[in-house]
């Protein structure tokens, strides 16, 4: 890469942006409000999502650009490019390559309103890399070598699992399972358990700040505040790690069985060396 060529990750959670030789430059939630009238963009990123859930709706629209991995609306992407170049304060985005992970199992179409979106945007060159092998490479994996590497990249809107030997992916999945789907459970299990109404930014408070995915990790505490989902006013509960590894286990079960579905139709001389190297998680589910 020359030292203007950008790497973007168009995540559903977070958008990243990483530059040649000076790592990453930008990362911002993946929200954009939009006045509904107009269309007009009035705030991208941390802005924006502080208006998440907020806003009057018949006003301000707060969106997510990104759902399940793959682009919802590609000329906002386009815009959304446009304001982090502009962020950046270098027009670099006017002279650079870039390079842009998706999921495993996106299409073609959809990896073509990528490529698209940011050529919109001014892009110079525009290369496509499924998300598991920017992973691998991220991380130093030598991703030429015959050898099976498993790579299981858990973002926001999708999980990724691929088997990579010799610069390509042997054996992969994508799955619509993945941090969203642990907050959306979460939302659901603390009006199920403790009839308080939650949205999903407390939601993800709660998961990053007390989540876990094994019972014998260390139990720990949070107040939580909402609506009382009978009588409508404020309340707080208070919630522990216990109670949410009980809400996401069915999600993290389900990953778990699609991990196994992908070791199940890896090549034995490549499941061999996953037996010795392990398994790679990446991405924010990860620090769970």
């Amino acid at each position: 890469m020359a030292k203007n060529d950008l790497g973007i990750d168009l995540g559903t959670a977070n958008f990243i942006v990483y530059q040649q030789g000076k790592g990453i430059v930008l990362n911002e939630p993946s929200v954009v409000a939009i006045e509904r009238k107009t269309g007009k963009i009035l705030a991208i990123g941390s802005e924006a999502k502080e208006m998440f859930g907020k806003t009057p709706e018949d006003k301000i629209l707060a969106v997510k650009p990104m759902r399940d991995g793959v682009i919802a609306d590609y000329t906002i992407i386009a815009e959304v490019l446009k304001y982090f170049m502009k962020k950046l304060n270098k027009g670099l985005f006017f002279k650079c390559n870039m390079v842009i992970g998706i999921p495993t199992k996106t299409t073609s179409v959809e990896q073509r309103a990528v490529y698209d979106a940011a050529l919109k945007a001014g892009a110079k060159r525009v290369h496509i890399v499924l998300e598991p092998t920017a992973a691998a490479i991220g991380i130093g994996l030598d991703v030429m070598k015959p050898m099976g590497n498993m790579i299981v990249d858990i973002g926001g809107g999708t999980t990724d699992i691929a088997v990579i030997s010799m610069g390509g992916i042997v054996v992969g999945d994508s799955i619509k399972l993945a941090g969203n789907a642990l907050d959306d459970a979460i939302v659901k299990g603390v009006r199920r358990n403790f009839g308080l109404l939650i949205g999903d930014t407390t939601a993800e408070e709660i998961k990053i700040r007390i989540g876990k995915v094994h019972p014998d990790v260390e139990d720990l505490e949070l107040e939580v505040k909402g609506r009382d989902a009978v009588t409508g006013l404020p309340r707080t509960e208070v919630i522990n790690s216990t109670d949410v590894y009980k809400m996401i286990r069915p999600v993290v079960d389900n990953i778990i069985s699609r991990i196994k579905l992908v070791l199940e139709k890896t090549p034995p001389e490549l499941s061999a060396d996953i037996v010795e190297h392990g398994i790679v998680l990446t991405g924010g589910g990860a620090l769970l």
